[in-house]
């Protein structure tokens, strides 16, 4: 037995949809749809284009489902970000995470709770970002008096193609609105002035959300009668899903951001990892996500950007072998610096890093970026060292998936700088951790996560490094 499925995987800076074949020996995908995804600026601030988002998506779903053998679709994105809603309702344009007003919503927070209690009780990250941070700002302005539910991106496009309103486990878990054991932190909530009212029933990977409603099968052409499943909507929470790791490995899902780190039975949720700046997620089938978010290859594609605009001519593969070329020492930044989340000149802000430290920064574009890449191989290599000393778990081997699985000399220096193997892909992992979940839920895949695993690696394409 076999089941048609179909991904929509939402990037921070593209989308796109795939179609796939799942079964206990079988695992065939084909991209259908790919669309660019870039935050729009207006007046108050930096918000994403979600309706444009959601007709690219489901455009996509109408392709995927050409020959009314689709099953089901499901939804990923990246985490924190979301929706208010009335009545049914959206009532604005959801923000971007990168937009500059993260910061006041970390002031609020922290004015109404320290750190190390919000750590016992949520075990995230200290970022900006966050959830709980954004809505404190959104309590400020007043928005939160006009809204009766909250849903992150993943479960808004559920809930306008089934008119069901969940919120799914592994990206609930990334707000900070719930605690280590999976429930809403419903006392921190009324410490913090935010609604207990905006939240909904939370569903789990695999979990039935509900059909495809018919209005909606009717205006994109969608055939067949689909249903939308949860799968883990979180984007690293599905990658995980598809790395092809046996015990004492490790992971760096590699994209715009960098996820880097290990699946554990449970949360860790102690002193030591509070001070290394680790983060707890929800992880399919009860895992533990314990990683670090690692600022990722956004810092070389917004100096692509950058150098295009001034009227540069050399491509990214030609960049990268001119960087593979620099045969001298470079110097090495910090990536997770705050200066290089929002968008702009990463080159200029590489240069001041240097600058602000009395330090030589890089000259020159392939400077720049072997810069770049070894920053981001040495900082993959400090957290992974962090994680084997913190976890009790020896890491043996580093699986790289996603985009950055496909940069040679990125893995290659991550290699060298962690002293392992790295194993690159594949590429899709997101989206293959979702039809996978899927296909498991409809009765076509295995049933455990490490047999999902072995499937991966007896499909797909890998690359291996051995350090130099």
């Amino acid at each position: 037995m076999t089941a048609t499925v179909a991904a929509i995987d939402l990037g921070a800076t593209s989308g796109r949809v795939l179609r796939a074949e799942v079964g206990r020996d079988t695992l065939r995908l084909d991209e259908v749809a790919r669309f660019e995804n870039r935050p729009v600026r207006v007046g108050d601030g930096l918000h994403w284009s979600v309706l444009g988002l959601y007709d690219a998506a489901l455009h996509g779903v109408a392709v995927a489902s050409r020959d009314a053998s689709l099953a089901s679709v499901a939804v990923d994105s990246w985490a924190v970000d979301y929706g208010l809603l009335r009545r049914g309702s959206l009532l604005g344009i959801p923000y971007s995470y990168r937009d500059d007003r993260t910061a006041r919503g970390l002031e609020l927070v922290d004015a109404v709770i320290e750190q190390p209690e919000l750590w016992q009780r949520c075990g995230l990250q200290r970022m900006p970002f966050t959830t709980i941070n954004q809505l404190m700002v959104d309590r400020e302005r007043g928005l939160l008096e006009a809204a009766d539910r909250l849903l992150l991106l993943p479960d808004l496009f559920g809930y306008w193609m089934t008119g069901r309103m969940v919120m799914e486990r592994t990206n609930a878990s990334t707000t900070g609105l719930m605690r280590l054991d999976g429930s809403w932190d419903l006392e921190l909530m009324q410490r913090l002035g935010i609604p207990a009212s905006l939240l909904s029933e939370v569903v789990h990977p695999g979990a039935l959300i509900g059909p495809i409603d018919a209005t909606t099968r009717a205006h994109f052409g969608i055939q067949g009668a689909p249903d939308v499943l949860a799968i883990g909507s979180h984007d690293t929470a599905s990658a995980v899903v598809a790395v092809p790791m046996e015990p004492g490995g490790a992971y760096i899902s590699s994209g715009t951001w960098s996820l880097v780190g290990i699946e554990t039975p449970a949360p860790i949720a102690t002193r030591e990892a509070l001070e290394a700046s680790f983060t707890n997620e929800g992880g399919v089938d009860g895992r533990t996500r314990f990683l670090k978010n690692v600022m990722g290859l956004w810092i070389l594609s917004e100096s692509m950007r950058t150098w295009q605009a001034a009227g540069e001519r050399m491509g990214l593969p030609e960049l990268l072998d001119a960087a593979a070329a620099v045969d001298w020492r470079v110097p090495v930044f910090d990536p997770t610096d705050a200066s290089f989340y929002p968008p702009g000149d990463m080159p200029a802000r590489i240069h001041a890093w240097f600058e602000d430290r009395g330090q030589r920064p890089p000259r020159g574009r392939a400077e720049v970026v072997r810069c770049i890449l070894e920053s981001l191989a040495e900082s993959y290599a400090v957290t992974l060292r962090d994680a084997a000393r913190i976890s009790g778990q020896p890491i043996e081997r580093v699986h790289v998936v996603g985009g950055g699985s496909r940069n040679a000399l990125l893995c290659q220096l991550t290699a060298n700088r962690t002293g392992l193997p790295v194993v690159a892909g594949p590429v899709e992992a997101t989206a293959i951790g979702s039809v996978l979940v899927q296909a498991r839920a409809l009765g076509a895949a295995p049933e455990s996560l490490e047999e999902l695993r072995a499937l991966v690696r007896a499909t797909q394409s890998l690359q291996e490094y051995r350090p130099r």
